[in-house]
């Protein structure tokens, strides 16, 4: 029997993939597994939780850097109607629309916006509200390439970019508390939240107490990986 909870901020779960398991992987390291199931059989006990979103990375494509677009209508037909976010390997305009097409509800893009000085605007202006923007943030600066790579680009800079493009709604992710379970960077989520744009917040959420924190300082949902499953009563690999 599942346990209800009073938060009243989105609360979304995650789903890693690499290739044909969801997985947890720390840090971001494809070293570092924590876990690892079959797709099917780990989506069925999120599906059962009724979310009302679920995020789905693919860390396979993020890391080879070519949507799978079979993997997203796989992943469309078990979430049984409840509408996906799905981010990894979507590195074009066309590759976007190809996941869009595939039954995503909107995709999650970093590399690509931030590989030429006009791409965040175009990509802007050909998927408007369905384009999430990923600001994965280590050290202060924002990765690329399944978090492999450096920009170079300061979250300052990168939040003055994403308000004079018109984005609507960034991802925001703490990559050295991914996977760790030590909480959310509230600092980096503040400074964001500030910008005015819809917040997605990521890495190390672990309980209501992180969700109520994030809820406070603005934010608009909270992705939740092996702390989503501690949430719902759910052990790691049962």
């Amino acid at each position: 029997m599942l346990t209800c909870y009073y938060v009243t901020m989105q609360i979304i779960p995650a789903i890693d993939l690499l290739g044909e398991y969801a997985v947890r992987l720390e840090q971001g390291d494809f070293d570092r597994v924590l876990f690892r199931q079959p797709i099917e059989e780990f989506m069925s006990r999120i599906v059962a939780t009724h979310p009302s979103f679920i995020h789905i990375v693919d860390l396979q494509g993020a890391r080879d850097g070519a949507i799978r677009a079979e993997v997203v209508r796989r992943c469309v037909e078990l979430a049984n109607n409840i509408p996906l976010q799905v981010s990894g390997g979507i590195r074009s305009i066309p590759a976007a629309r190809e996941a869009l097409d595939a039954g995503a509800s909107r995709v999650i893009v970093g590399t690509a916006v931030w590989s030429t000085p006009s791409a965040l605007e175009e990509f802007v202006a050909s998927l408007e509200e369905r384009l999430v923007v990923a600001l994965d943030v280590r050290h202060g600066e924002i990765s690329i390439r399944g978090w492999q790579s450096s920009t170079g680009l300061s979250v300052e800079n990168a939040l003055a970019r994403c308000v004079r493009a018109g984005v609507t709604r960034l991802h925001v992710t703490a990559i050295e508390r991914d996977g760790t379970m030590q909480g959310p960077d509230l600092a980096l989520y503040r400074e964001v939240c500030a910008s005015g744009l819809n917040v997605v917040a990521a890495g190390g959420v672990r309980d209501d107490d992180d969700v109520n924190a994030l809820e406070e300082i603005g934010c608009e949902a909270a992705i939740m990986g092996v702390g989503y499953l501690a949430r719902m009563g759910l052990s790691l690999d049962h």
